[in-house]
């Protein structure tokens, strides 16, 4: 499949994932989500799906539960709600670039904090 076409199908599943996660998906362990990418193989087999969470570990771990139980479900929603030749198996994977990045920019704060103090 091409790049160009590859990156719609992409973003197709993103978004399809997300209106499902937020509207219709009423499992109580799922948190606040957010899909952050989606990465589907050349052939449409597998698709990794990025998710990142708000919360705390306990929150990631009951989430991530609450995708990979769901994940049958969420297949068989984007089957219906995509015209793909195949639909791909999806494997979630946590995506912690967001905490990454709000502690980075916690620890920045801190020096340009420190700095105006001397």
């Amino acid at each position: 499949m091409q790049g160009k076409r590859l990156d719609r199908v992409n973003q197709l599943i993103k978004e399809e994932i997300s209106v499902l996660l937020h509207r219709e998906l009423k499992d109580p362990r799922l948190g606040f989500v957010t899909v952050t990418e989606v990465d589907t193989s050349k052939d449409l087999r597998q698709a990794k799906v990025f998710v990142s969470v708000l919360g705390g570990d306990e929150q990631w771990k009951a989430s991530m539960a609450a995708l990979t139980s769901a994940r049958g479900f969420i297949r068989n929603w984007l089957r219906q709600h995509l015209d793909l030749r195949v639909t791909p198996e999806l494997v979630f994977r946590p995506d912690r670039s967001m905490e990454h990045a709000a502690r980075i920019q916690a620890l920045l704060k801190g020096l340009h904090g420190g700095e105006g103090r001397e």
